[in-house]
């Protein structure tokens, strides 16, 4: 038997719980539907609000092939699949690619797909639940449209609620109290399939559900939900906000909040994240600390896991802050996008050999290890960024003194 959020999937636009913000009428994505004209999409926002069903609703009324594929699971075999069938009678509409989890294809997957996305031959429709401007390969993201799923009301889910009640009522009737649906849909956390679940499990247990059954559900479930309906990315922010504060007290409620969800990939990504980004060269040692912390975690999985990660996120959280290290490869990645990619200094090129038309003649690279204190002054930018200075020295104690350290040395 199906499940009853599988039952509930709507087959219309208008079906669609929340997304107004896309889907009303006279909203961008809803006329890109209505006009039949499909170009790449990325969806991305939490899990249960409504995602996979819109790019099943756009499917059924494109006129195209629809191939859908987890990426999760996914091989690069099952591309390639898919690709073949292009031109075939099956495909002579066109080929819709449906692509959960886009983020867990690297990027020699995301690349074969390129090229077929680019001359038209697959169209892409890809979902994720990571902010596809990090986890999502630029060249497709240039060539999509990405449009971001809110996380869904307990308003929203509740008229999912009553409308599924509804339907459920034509074969038995179903007694329910209106206080019973809003602690369901609060419980939720705007996740339409997980309110679906726990009304089906209640239903499990009789077509009179009272509030006490509700709240038996909820006893072993709700600790597993954000029951203040905040968003998925609202905890992940606030908890590396509060470990670049200083703040070990919000840090470390957040990873709580994160390990209750079950969310043990978010806790350790974001935790490695602000080890590099925000304690950096102020504490280098904290890297691999954080690391074999995260590396502990994952091995020994949840409950156990919050231990490890505790101490990783009190210390990351009480050590010293330095964003050097970020501001400068920021700074040198915006000039390379930026065109500025001169040709290597000929002293550092691997090569060994001159053309006739060379005016200089010879490597004449200077070997560090060949002069005092290891240090000798030589050109190693680009011509066209070779006054550039990317790295500052952080006010920390730690690149202060590499500062004292090289300054008396290049002083020499």
């Amino acid at each position: 038997m199906s499940p009853l959020a599988d039952k509930m999937r709507p087959k219309k636009i208008e079906d669609v719980a929340g997304q107004k913000h896309l889907l009303a009428q006279n909203k961008v994505l809803r006329r890109i539907i209505d006009s039949g004209k499909l170009p790449n999409l990325i969806f991305y926002g939490p899990s249960g609000v409504g995602k996979t069903t819109v790019a099943n609703i756009i499917a059924e009324n494109c006129g195209k092939k629809l191939h859908y594929l987890n990426a999760t699971t996914a091989s690069t075999a099952d591309i390639k699949e898919i690709v073949a069938s292009i031109g075939t009678i099956d495909s002579q509409g066109g080929i819709l690619l449906y692509l959960d989890e886009i983020q867990y294809f690297n990027k020699k997957q995301q690349q074969i797909l390129l090229s077929y996305i680019e001359n038209g031959d697959i169209t892409l429709i890809a979902s994720t639940t990571e902010n596809p401007y990090f986890y999502v390969y630029n060249a497709i993201l240039s060539r999509s449209t990405v449009f971001e799923f809110k996380t869904l009301t307990s308003d929203d889910i509740a008229e999912v609620l009553e409308r599924a009640i509804g339907i459920l009522s034509e074969d038995s009737t179903i007694n329910i109290s209106d206080e019973a649906v809003r602690k369901i849909a609060v419980a939720s956390a705007g996740d339409v399939r997980r309110s679906l679940n726990m009304l089906e499990l209640c239903l499990m247990l009789g077509n009179d559900i009272t509030d006490q059954t509700v709240e038996e559900i909820l006893a072993g479930n709700s600790v597993r939900y954000d029951r203040e309906g905040d968003q998925h990315y609202d905890i992940i922010s606030a908890y590396q906000k509060s470990m670049r504060g200083s703040d070990p007290d919000g840090a470390i409620y957040y990873l709580g909040r994160l390990l209750a969800a079950g969310d043990l990939p978010s806790a350790c990504r974001r935790l490695l994240v602000c080890a590099n980004e925000d304690v950096g060269l102020a504490y280098p040692q904290i890297i691999p600390i954080v690391k074999a912390a995260v590396d502990t975690a994952l091995m020994v999985g949840l409950p156990e896991a919050r231990l490890p990660l505790a101490n990783a996120v009190i210390m990351v959280a009480n050590a010293p802050k330095s964003v050097s290290a970020h501001d400068a490869i920021n700074a040198a990645m915006a000039d390379i996008e930026s065109g500025l990619v001169g040709d290597i200094p000929r002293q550092l090129q691997n090569k060994h050999f001159d053309g006739e038309d060379a005016v200089v003649k010879g490597q004449n690279y200077k070997y560090p290890h060949s002069y005092p204190n290891h240090y000798v002054k030589q050109q190693y930018l680009p011509d066209i960024v070779k006054n550039k200075k990317y790295y500052e020295f952080g006010d920390n104690k730690t690149e202060q003194a590499y500062k004292e350290y090289w300054k008396n040395i290049k002083r020499n």
